[in-house]
């Protein structure tokens, strides 16, 4: 992957969208929902699912104790050799492989 460019997996643009049509403050309409899937999310979307995908999950889970469903997006990550996750569910700073998790909300030290 080129530095600078950033890649999802399905599951975040299913998570994304549940989100954004029910948790949002002003939740998203749908029609605003697909255009913003199709013109600004599916294009960045690279991991889909994969027999591999979940057995790594599943490994993940065994090694880190980390949920199943965060194993994959760290086994996405890793599928699409990321350098970075961004995460707010994972241990800051943590390095699985050549894969380094970081909370963008942490404040900036």
């Amino acid at each position: 992957m080129a530095a600078g460019n950033w890649v999802l997996s399905w599951q975040v643009l299913q998570e994304f969208s549940n989100v954004a049509l029910h948790r949002f403050a002003v939740p998203m309409r749908p029609a605003d929902l697909s255009d913003h899937l199709a013109l600004m999310l599916w294009p960045h979307c690279q991991v889909l699912p994969s027999l591999a995908l979940y057995q790594t999950a599943a490994t993940l889970h065994a090694q880190t104790q980390y949920g199943y469903f965060d194993c994959l997006n760290v086994a996405a990550a890793l599928a699409c050799d990321a350098a970075l996750l961004y995460s707010e569910d994972l241990q800051h700073g943590r390095v699985i492989g050549s894969l380094r998790i970081e909370n963008p909300f942490l404040p900036q030290v």
